[in-house]
């Protein structure tokens, strides 16, 4: 009977441990599953066909001119080739649904449009209209003539979107999170969108991300989520004289304390492919008057979140940087190329390598190959347990 008693208050006391150890876990111990290109809506085919031979000789000629560092790198982000037909072939319903299938990372592209007026009028319809096509699929112009960022994948060719502007996109996500004030931290992806695909006549002229234009950014983000939903880089770095230091001595806000807010993690154009040295989103080589993470590099004295995409190939590197406290991004599938063989490697070696956020296209049943793949959301709860730094079980 003492044994029981004494196993049974030994477990009692482990469990009690376990859950207060949990309750003491921070934003980069958890992992959520999110969508890339979360705002978009599906291309119309038709644009894809117009497009897709174009593409095709043009990123033949960049190819051709890329050093063979630059080559090994498209390689990495995209592993299966580029076709640029497959790659989109996904679709997403707007953001309260897949808030509310637990997904818990979204990506928004956004483009600068002070003056409004620059993307009512894609160049593709246009010319498809010229050839006598009538049947195009819907385009919401809703504020696009309004000055504001814009929301959309690819002037001209992907510009299909739930959310024309950044502005609704904001307002909704403020209201689902409203109504849900209990839920984890939503991990926002930001890509500034510096250049466009000008392949049509009279192409949509995309505008460069420019100091003023990223304090834009931040003042719009602001206006339409308010400060105290956002956790920023100055409340991360803390007192430590640096963000990276901050980080790495794992000063990010507990999980049960940012129940309710946005966290921000900007890719500074490019595509992630360059060095963010040099971005104008630096003030005085810092974040700290910034609302968003920037990408970076792990010794830079800004880092705190990093881009690396292809987890098969980053595994142990990913692994290594969350042991060190960084916030990290990866996918789940690529250009669409998982879904199509039914192949969930990829997506095992994303939750396995510890990111944070993991982003797939297909987080439901049902695709347009007919497979059986999709990457399923958490169920219980709107986070699973960090694998590689979640000493909590």
């Amino acid at each position: 009977m003492k044994k029981y008693m004494y196993t049974a208050a030994v477990a009692a006391a482990s469990l009690f441990h376990a859950q207060e150890k949990c309750k003491d876990i921070r934003i980069n111990q958890i992992q959520v599953l999110g969508t890339h290109n979360s705002y978009a809506e599906p291309v119309d085919p038709k644009v894809l066909d117009l497009a897709a031979p174009i593409i095709k000789n043009l990123m033949a000629k960049y190819s051709s001119g890329m050093s063979s560092e630059q080559k090994a790198k498209f390689q990495e982000y995209h592993p299966n080739g580029m076709d640029f037909t497959e790659a989109l072939n996904y679709n997403h319903p707007g953001f309260t649904e897949q808030l509310n299938a637990n997904l818990r990372g979204l990506e928004l592209d956004v483009y600068y449009d002070p003056d409004g007026n620059r993307f009512n009028h894609p160049a593709s319809y246009r010319v498809l209209k010229e050839k006598g096509v009538k049947d195009l699929a819907p385009h919401n112009t809703k504020d696009l003539d309004q000055p504001g960022f814009k929301l959309l994948h690819m002037a001209d060719i992907d510009f299909r979107s739930h959310y024309p502007t950044l502005k609704d996109a904001l307002k909704e996500l403020r209201k689902w999170s409203d109504q849900h004030p209990q839920h984890t931290t939503l991990f926002i992806m930001v890509e500034a969108k510096d250049s466009g695909f000008p392949i049509f006549p009279n192409s949509t002229q995309v505008l460069p991300f420019t100091q003023k234009a990223y304090d834009d950014l931040d003042q719009e983000i602001l206006q339409y989520l308010g400060k105290d939903k956002i956790i920023t880089p100055k409340e991360v770095q803390g007192k430590f004289p640096t963000l990276r230091e901050a980080v790495v001595h794992n000063n990010w806000p507990k999980a049960e304390d940012s129940r309710g807010k946005f966290i921000f993690m900007l890719l500074p154009g490019s595509a992630g492919t360059q060095s963010t040295k040099n971005s104008p989103y630096l003030i005085d080589g810092s974040l700290e008057k910034r609302l968003m993470f920037m990408e970076s590099e792990p010794e830079d004295s800004f880092a705190a979140f990093i881009l690396k995409d292809n987890a098969i190939v980053r595994q142990q590197d990913i692994q290594a940087l969350v042991k060190q406290g960084f916030m990290v991004r990866t996918r789940a599938d690529i250009e669409t190329y998982e879904a199509k063989i039914n192949d969930l490697t990829r997506s095992k070696a994303a939750f396995s390598s510890g990111a944070q956020v993991v982003s797939t296209d297909f987080f439901r049943p049902g695709n347009i190959y007919g497979t059986s793949y999709f990457v399923k959301p958490p169920q219980h709860k709107d986070y699973i347990l960090n694998p590689i730094n979640a000493d909590c079980h």
